[in-house]
C-alpha cells in the first residue's frame, strides 16, 4: 500500500518529518505513562491511557496551538506516521500470532465464529441503513457503495490488538472468556480486512480476473514464506543447539524475512494484517528461535509499540470538526449503532450458544473495541481518493476513538463487578474432570529435576484429545548485591559469581531438555523465567499462577539424589520458598522428590515407556487430592495406576470394603458402613473413583490392613522396586494409627509423615515421589 512508498525529507532539519515523528513518539510514551499513573488506581486499563495520550497531543488538544500544529502536521510527516503505523501493525499481529493459543482457537472455532459473525452481521445491517444519510450530511462525493463499505468496517471491526492488550492488562487473558474474545476479535478482523481489500481495489478498478490472479500470487507468496521460515527456524535451532539464545544477526535475519514478506504483500495491494498473524501462528514454537523472538518482541511491543500504536489512534482524532449539531448527531449515531450492533448481535449469538448473560454483555463490549482496521480503512480510502470528504474522515475517526474509550471504561467496570466470573476459581484436582483442560505450573531451580518434571507433565497429559497447558518456570536467585543495581543477565561475564554462572548453564540445559521434549512429543511447554530474591520469590510464583489460572503448582524438593543413592542438601532458601508456597498459594501444591538418579536435565525420557504409579490413600483432603491426580494419570495410555488404601486391621470385615463390591448400590452401602473409620468426604470420593475407574479396569484398587506405622513402612518397602512413582497426600499433623511410628523422626514436615518417609534415605527407590497438598 501507499505506506511502503519511498519517503523524502525537506532540507530544513527542524522541519524534518523524522524529527517530528521522534518527538511525537516520545511525547506519547511520556504522556501515556503519566495518564496511567492516575488512571490505574481507578481500574482503567493501559490502552485507555495510551489513546488519551495521543488525543491530548493531537489536534483536539495541544496541537490546537499553531506552532505545535505546524511542527507535527507537516506535508511529509503524514507519510512517516503511516509508515510507522504499518511497522507497528506488522510487529503486533506477528506477536499475537506467536502468542495465540492455536489449539484453543481450533477447538473453539465454531463459537468464536458465531460470536464474531453475530456482531458483524448486525453492524453491517446498521451500516447499510445509515450510509445514505451520512453520505448526504457530510458532503461526500464519489461512490456511495464504497462509503457504505467504509462505514461497515467502522461499525463491524473489532480491534484485535486492543482486545489482546486489554484482556492481558485486566488479567483475564487466560480465562475462557478472555481467549474467546481474542479469537472472536481476530475473526472479526478478517471480515474487516476482506472489505478493506475490496475498497483498495476501487483505486485501480481491477477486473475480477486480475484481482483473483493477484490474490492467488499473494497466497502463494504467503505459503512460500511460511515454509521458508519454518526451514530457516529449524536450521537456526540446530545451529545454536548449545547456546542460550540466537545471536543478534540471526534475530535480524528472521525479522527481515517477516518484514520483507509483509511489505511485499502491501505493495501488491493487500493488507498484511492477516498474513502477519498467520506467519506468527505457524512459526515453529519449540526451540531457541521462538524463545528468543518471543522475549524480544514481548518486551518491545508491550512497552513501546502498543503505546505508540494506540496513541496514534487518539492522535488522529480532531474534535474541532464537531462544531455543528448535525455533525455531533452523526458521531453519536455511529457510536450508538456500533455499540448497539455489537450488543444485539453478540447477545443473540451467546443466546444461541447458551452462554451466560453476564459473559455475553462483557463479550459485547470487548467486540466493540475500535482503532485498528477501521483507522487503516479510513486512511486507505482517503489516500486512494475513494472518499474525498475530510469532514467524513474526521467525524468517523472521532467516533472510533470515543467508542473505544467508552467501551474500555465499561469493560473495566464489568470486570471489577463480575469478580465471580473473571476472578480466580480454583477447582481442586479432586473435582477436576480428566476431560477438561488442565493448567499446571512446574518450577525448577536447576537442571536436576527437569527430567522428572517433564515425565510428570507427560503423564498428566492424559488422553491425546484432552488439552493441557503446562508452564515450566525457571527460578533464578537474584543476589542481594545486585537487587538494586543490575540483573543477572546485565552483568559482564567476569562479574558473575560461580552460582550465577551455574544458573546460566542451567538455563541452557533446561532449554535443551524442553526443546528435545517438544521435538519428540510435539507437545508444547511454555517456558517462563523469574529472577528474584528468595525472600519474595514465592510471591512472584503465586502471582504468575493466579494470572495463568493454574490448577496446581509442582515444586522441586530442596534435596537431590546423587548417583550413589544418598541425598545432597540443597540451599535452605529453596526449602523455605517451598514452605511459603504451601502456605500462600491459591491452588493445590505438590512437591516432587526426584529419586530417579537423574543428574542432568538434558536427556528427556520418552513417553513410550510404561510407568507404574502407586497412589497411597490414608484419608483426608490431601489424599483425596492425590486421588484426583490419579484420575488424570490413569487416562494416559502409558501409565498404569494402582491405588493402595491403608486401613487399620480392626476395620477388616468380609462384608466391608469397596474392593469386593460389584454394583453401585453395594459400594455405597459398604462405604457408609465405614463411617467410623473414614470421613464422609473420603467415602464419597472413593466411591466415585471406584465406579468410574476401577470397575472399568483403568485403575487397580488394593486395600492394605495394618496395625501401626511399622507395618505400613514394611509394605511400602516391598513396593519400592515395583513402582516408578508414588503419589501421596501431605496429610494433617494429627496422629493416625496406620502412620504412627512409620519413621524414627520427621526430617521434612512439609512432606507430611508418609512423604517424609518416602523421601528419606531409609526408603530406597529409583523413582519419584509426589507429595500433594490440597488448597484449603
Amino acid at each position: 500500500m501507499d505506506e511502503t512508498a519511498e519517503l523524502s525529507c525537506p532540507d530544513n532539519d527542524m522541519m524534518n518529518p523524522a524529527l517530528t515523528m521522534t518527538t511525537q513518539v516520545s511525547a506519547i510514551l511520556v504522556l501515556s505513562h503519566v495518564f496511567q499513573i492516575f488512571l490505574k488506581p481507578l481500574g482503567q486499563p493501559a490502552p485507555v491511557a495510551q489513546i488519551l495520550a495521543g488525543f491530548v497531543l493531537g489536534p483536539s488538544g495541544l496541537s490546537r496551538s499553531p506552532p505545535i500544529h505546524f511542527f507535527f502536521f507537516q506535508d511529509f510527516a503524514v507519510d512517516f506516521y503511516e509508515s510507522m503505523a504499518l511497522y507497528c501493525r506488522i510487529s503486533i499481529m506477528f506477536l499475537i500470532g506467536l502468542e495465540m493459543d492455536i489449539p484453543y482457537l481450533m477447538r473453539n472455532l465454531r463459537p468464536a465464529s458465531i460470536i464474531a459473525c453475530g456482531g458483524c452481521l448486525m453492524c453491517t445491517l446498521f451500516a447499510s441503513t445509515i450510509s445514505f444519510f451520512v453520505y448526504e450530511e457530510t458532503g461526500s462525493r464519489g461512490s456511495q457503495f464504497t462509503l457504505a463499505l467504509v462505514i461497515t468496517v467502522i461499525l463491524a471491526n473489532t480491534a484485535s490488538p486492543i482486545v489482546f492488550r486489554l484482556v492481558a492488562d485486566l488479567k483475564f487473558a487466560t480465562t475462557d472468556i478472555g481467549r474467546l474474545a481474542i479469537s472472536s476479535s481476530l475473526i472479526a478482523d478478517m471480515y474487516a480486512v476482506f472489505i478493506l481489500v475490496i475498497i483498495s481495489g476501487e483505486k485501480n478498478k481491477q477486473t475480477v480476473k486480475s484481482w483473483v490472479l493477484m490474490a492467488f500470487f499473494s497466497l502463494l507468496l504467503l505459503v512460500g514464506i511460511i515454509i521458508f521460515t519454518s526451514r530457516l527456524v529449524n536450521w537456526l535451532n540446530r545451529r545454536n543447539r548449545n547456546k542460550k539464545n540466537l545471536q543478534a544477526v540471526e534475530v535480524m535475519l528472521l525479522c527481515s524475512v517477516i518484514l520483507v514478506a509483509a511489505m511485499t504483500l502491501e505493495t501488491m495491494g493487500f493488507s498484511s494484517i492477516i498474513a502477519c498473524f498467520l506467519m506468527g501462528s505457524t512459526f515453529p514454537r519449540g526451540g531457541k528461535s521462538a524463545r528468543t523472538l518471543l522475549a524480544i518482541l514481548t518486551y518491545t511491543v508491550h512497552n513501546f509499540i502498543f503505546p505508540i500504536y494506540f496513541g496514534y489512534t487518539g492522535f488522529k482524532a480532531d474534535m474541532r470538526y464537531l462544531n455543528e449539531l448535525k455533525r455531533i448527531a452523526i458521531v453519536l449515531m455511529v457510536i450508538v449503532l456500533s455499540i448497539g450492533g455489537k450488543i444485539f448481535g453478540t447477545l443473540a449469538a451467546c443466546h444461541y450458544l447458551k452462554t451466560p448473560l453476564n459473559e455475553g454483555v462483557l463479550l459485547s463490549f470487548l467486540m466493540n473495541m475500535k482503532g485498528h482496521v477501521d483507522i487503516l480503512t479510513l486512511t486507505t480510502a482517503m489516500q486512494n481518493k475513494v472518499i474525498n470528504s475530510s469532514v467524513f474522515y474526521n467525524l468517523m475517526v472521532s467516533a472510533v476513538v470515543i467508542s473505544s474509550l467508552i467501551s474500555a471504561s465499561l469493560i473495566s467496570f464489568l470486570v471489577r463487578r463480575e469478580k465471580d466470573m473473571i476472578g480466580i476459581k480454583h477447582i481442586p484436582m479432586e473435582y477436576h474432570s480428566p476431560d477438561k483442560e488442565l493448567k499446571l505450573l512446574a518450577c525448577v531451580h536447576s537442571s536436576h529435576p527437569v527430567n522428572s518434571m517433564v515425565r510428570l507433565i507427560v503423564s498428566l497429559k492424559g488422553s491425546d484429545n484432552v488439552p493441557i497447558s503446562p508452564y515450566l518456570m525457571h527460578l533464578v536467585e537474584l543476589p542481594k548485591k545486585n537487587e538494586k543495581n543490575t540483573s543477572l543477565y546485565e552483568q559482564e561475564e567476569g562479574e558473575r559469581s560461580d552460582d550465577e554462572q551455574d544458573g546460566i548453564n542451567d538455563a541452557v540445559q533446561i532449554n535443551e531438555a524442553v526443546d528435545m521434549f517438544i521435538e519428540e512429543t510435539k507437545m508444547m511447554i511454555f517456558q517462563v523465567k523469574i529472577v528474584s530474591p528468595f525472600l519474595t520469590m514465592y510471591q512472584d510464583v503465586c502471582d504468575f499462577a493466579d494470572d495463568m489460572r493454574t490448577s496446581f503448582i509442582v515444586l522441586p524438593f530442596h534435596k537431590h539424589q546423587r548417583i550413589d543413592g544418598k541425598f545432597e542438601n540443597g540451599k535452605e532458601s529453596i526449602r523455605t520458598t517451598n514452605q511459603k508456597m504451601l502456605r500462600h498459594a491459591q491452588c493445590s501444591v505438590a512437591i516432587l522428590v526426584d529419586r530417579g538418579h537423574t543428574t542432568t536435565g538434558t536427556q528427556v525420557a520418552g513417553s513410550e515407556s510404561l510407568q507404574q504409579i502407586a497412589t497411597l490413600f490414608f484419608g483426608g483432603p490431601d489424599d483425596r487430592e492425590a486421588l484426583g491426580f490419579s484420575k488424570r494419570l490413569s487416562t494416559h495410555h502409558h501409565s498404569s495406576v494402582t491405588v493402595f488404601r491403608f486401613l487399620p486391621t480392626s476395620a477388616k470385615d468380609p462384608n466391608v470394603g469397596i474392593d469386593v463390591a460389584q454394583k453401585e448400590e453395594d459400594v455405597c452401602v459398604s462405604i457408609q458402613d465405614q463411617g467410623t473409620e473414614v470421613e464422609e468426604a473420603d467415602s464419597s470420593a472413593l466411591a466415585n473413583f471406584y465406579h468410574r475407574y476401577v470397575t472399568s479396569g483403568k485403575v487397580r484398587f488394593v486395600e492394605k490392613y495394618v496395625d501401626n506405622g511399622a507395618q505400613t513402612a514394611m509394605i511400602l518397602r516391598e513396593m519400592a522396586e515395583t513402582y516408578s512413582m508414588f503419589v501421596v497426600g501431605k496429610g494433617s499433623r494429627g496422629d493416625s494409627r496406620v502412620t504412627t511410628g512409620i519413621s524414627d523422626w520427621e526430617e521434612c514436615p512439609e512432606l507430611g509423615v508418609v512423604g517424609d518417609f518416602l523421601a528419606s534415605s531409609e526408603f530406597d527407590i529409583s523413582g519419584s515421589v509426589l507429595v500433594v497438598q490440597q488448597h484449603r
